[in-house]
């Protein structure tokens, strides 16, 4: 399992930057370049470059990719279309594949959008579901975690708990996704490949 650290890779594109420069340049060009590259759009950069990199290795892998409905996630998206519009007026129908190319693939990528039977994360999962959609990206199905309901419990406080839940497990079914999975709530998480596994079975 990795992670992109946004400080890492953006010292390590600084980096990369500088020692190609640093042959071709003199001090003050290379002073004014180290400037340019403390600027906040480089961590953009960086992350963008680490992100299109673990998109391309899923041609060897499954990689799995795990991120937040957040601003930084669709600021990737922005800048992942962005990129594709670029190559695309500047290349035409040379570009064979952009990370854009690549989640727009359903044969490619298979995004699964994931939340609570909650209204606030319900919420929040439409509008990034609405999100990958403007950029041409159709959700593979939503899982909805951690459901009591599909526990299906006894006690009377969580037996109200799970009524509460199904509005919002009905509201995905009907109106967000022709594929769901409800994931009943765990009395242990379900760590490692037998646990994993005991959820399908």
């Amino acid at each position: 399992m990795s992670r992109i650290d946004p400080k890492v890779e953006t010292q390590a594109y600084r980096q990369r930057a500088l020692e190609g420069a640093r042959a071709r340049l003199d001090a003050h060009s290379l002073a004014l370049m180290e400037e340019d590259l403390r600027s906040p759009c480089t961590e953009e950069v960086a992350v963008f470059h680490a992100f299109s990199r673990i998109v391309s290795g899923a041609q060897q892998e499954i990689v799995v990719m795990d991120t937040a409905p957040t601003g930084h996630t669709l600021l990737l998206l922005d800048a992942t279309g962005a990129y594709h519009r670029e190559l695309v007026r500047n290349f035409g129908s040379r570009v064979a594949s952009t990370p854009l190319t690549r989640l727009r693939d359903p044969a490619y990528t298979k995004v699964l959008v994931v939340t609570l039977p909650e209204p606030t994360p319900v919420l929040e999962a439409e509008q990034l579901q609405a999100e990958l959609r403007r950029a041409g990206i159709e959700p593979f199905g939503w899982i909805i975690n951690a459901s009591l309901a599909a526990a299906r419990p006894t006690d009377p406080i969580l037996v109200q708990r799970a009524q509460a839940e199904l509005e919002q497990i009905q509201k995905v079914q009907e109106s967000c996704a022709h594929r769901v999975v409800v994931v009943p709530w765990q009395t242990e998480e379900p760590v490692g490949p037998q646990r994993l596994r005991q959820l399908i079975g």
